[in-house]
């Protein structure tokens, strides 16, 4: 069947969003210094984010949660309120960040909405998101948004139905082989990878998963219109 909805993921593939995290992670561990070192302050934390995700799910909301959380554990109860509410302002200045388009994604998400129906599918926390969505002005370019607590392949499969669309004739761009790449191919789509900059460890894949997967990688943005237009013929 020829592709009839093209999907975008958002954070690291349509704007910057991963800096904003390690740069905090980096002021945070410099807020712990006295108690531990860099590393062990940050392996705490990850374990923290992972556990937490369960309860909270993605997005600054949890991190936050998950930073506070940590800092009690790494001093035992005596980190002092100052210094909880300087995390609080570290979430703050996160949320209140412009948010950054990544080179050439503007004119790439007009070109295909000219063709195809377009679909925001990305996980993390409602307001959050929605908000970032609103200030990126690419909002009125996707026909739907969806904003999901996961990305599987009983996600990918909801968003199909609800679209009224053939599973291979749903196409994912994305930034995350784990959340945005893999459950689109095993439902039965398309996918194209546009790798960024950094990636958090909990989205990173083995790469003895990808055997046996087929996909489309994109060294830019910019190639995608071009590689869903050989994808369609």
């Amino acid at each position: 069947m020829p592709i009839e909805v093209v999907a975008f993921d958002a954070d690291d593939t349509l704007w910057h969003n991963e800096p904003l995290f390690v740069d905090t992670k980096a002021k945070f561990q410099e807020l712990l210094s006295a108690y531990h070192s860099a590393e062990w302050i940050e392996e705490r934390l990850y374990e923290t984010e992972v556990r937490n995700l369960e309860h909270f799910g993605y997005g600054i909301k949890s991190f936050t949660l998950s930073m506070i959380e940590t800092a009690v554990e790494l001093t035992e109860g005596r980190i002092r309120g100052s210094d909880v509410q300087r995390i609080v302002d570290f979430a703050k200045s996160m949320v209140d960040q412009p948010v950054q388009l990544l080179d050439f994604v503007e004119e790439t998400v007009k070109t295909l909405a000219a063709t195809f129906p377009l679909v925001l599918v990305t996980k993390g926390d409602l307001f959050d998101q929605e908000s970032k969505i609103a200030r990126s002005g690419l909002g009125d370019l996707f026909r739907s948004v969806e904003v999901v607590t996961n990305k599987d392949r009983s996600t990918y499969e909801a968003i199909t139905n609800k679209l009224d669309v053939a599973p291979d004739g749903f196409l994912m761009v994305g930034d995350s082989l784990k959340s945005d790449i893999l459950p689109v191919l095993d439902m039965g789509g398309y996918a194209i990878h546009v790798p960024y900059d950094t990636t958090w460890r909990h989205e990173e894949v083995p790469a003895d998963v990808l055997d046996g997967y087929e996909f489309q990688e994109a060294a830019s943005i910019r190639e995608v219109p071009r590689i869903v237009g050989e994808l369609s013929r």
